[in-house]
């Protein structure tokens, strides 16, 4: 089946041909179910690091990504890709993610490490806390170095969390402040994957809630969330 596309990914514009199949394959996957109940199947907990904070024109340095599934971390089902950079972010955004000019040079081609993150998190929704931000990154990136429309569902859990704890929405903001006010442990903070295990674990406290502010399926806790928007210029 997979040599019928042959002729077509060899004539994609520079991508090599691992990374053309891989994206065939991920365009072919079956989307979510929208209908499954929201405590049930897979969710991609995603975050990224970045040069910066401006998400229309630093770039992406790396992405990690941890699947919650039937409401349970799985700590086996994880992801985390270090892009290859020509030039090492500013000392002092190393600093911050702790990803240093060396593993920078060092991380692998981001053809290849997109595609793998797409292999990844094939067609289930994806999870982040003010998930915009990694969203608009993760779209530029895959748009830019796949020639890919990466527009799928994101559940932002900043949205969400006041949904279901309304007492703590005018006082809790960032995620340091949920995690703390859920006594979630974070020993380690600021790198893609260890922000997507604190993400997660906050994400497993909301799903069981869901129906309670009424979410009887993962369509419709989606659709209770901004996260679908990206930040663009203007």
């Amino acid at each position: 089946m997979l040599s019928s596309f042959w002729p077509f990914l060899r004539s994609r514009p520079g991508l090599p041909d691992g990374v053309a199949r891989r994206i065939e394959r991920w365009r072919s996957l079956a989307e979510y179910d929208r209908d499954r109940l929201p405590v049930s199947g897979r969710w991609v907990v995603v975050d990224v690091e970045s040069s910066g904070l401006d998400a229309i024109n630093d770039r992406l340095i790396a992405v990690g990504a941890l699947a919650v599934v039937d409401g349970a971390i799985d700590l086996s089902d994880s992801f985390e890709v270090i892009l290859h950079q020509d030039v090492p972010s500013h000392d002092d955004n190393i600093e911050i993610h702790g990803i240093g000019g060396t593993e920078q040079a060092q991380g692998l081609d981001p053809r290849e490490a997109l595609a793998a993150f797409l292999a990844f998190v094939g067609k289930d929704p994806l999870v982040a806390f003010h998930a915009p931000f990694d969203s608009t990154m993760l779209r530029r990136a895959i748009e830019r170095h796949l020639g890919v429309a990466f527009k799928r569902p994101w559940l932002d859990l900043a949205d969400i969390a006041p949904l279901v704890w309304p007492k703590y929405a005018s006082r809790l903001s960032g995620l340091d402040d949920w995690l703390q006010a859920f006594s979630i442990p974070t020993a380690f903070r600021h790198r893609a994957i260890a922000d997507c295990l604190v993400t997660a674990q906050l994400l497993v406290m909301v799903l069981p809630h869901a129906a309670a502010i009424g979410a009887t399926s993962a369509g419709s806790l989606l659709g209770m969330s901004g996260a679908d928007r990206w930040l663009s210029p203007g």
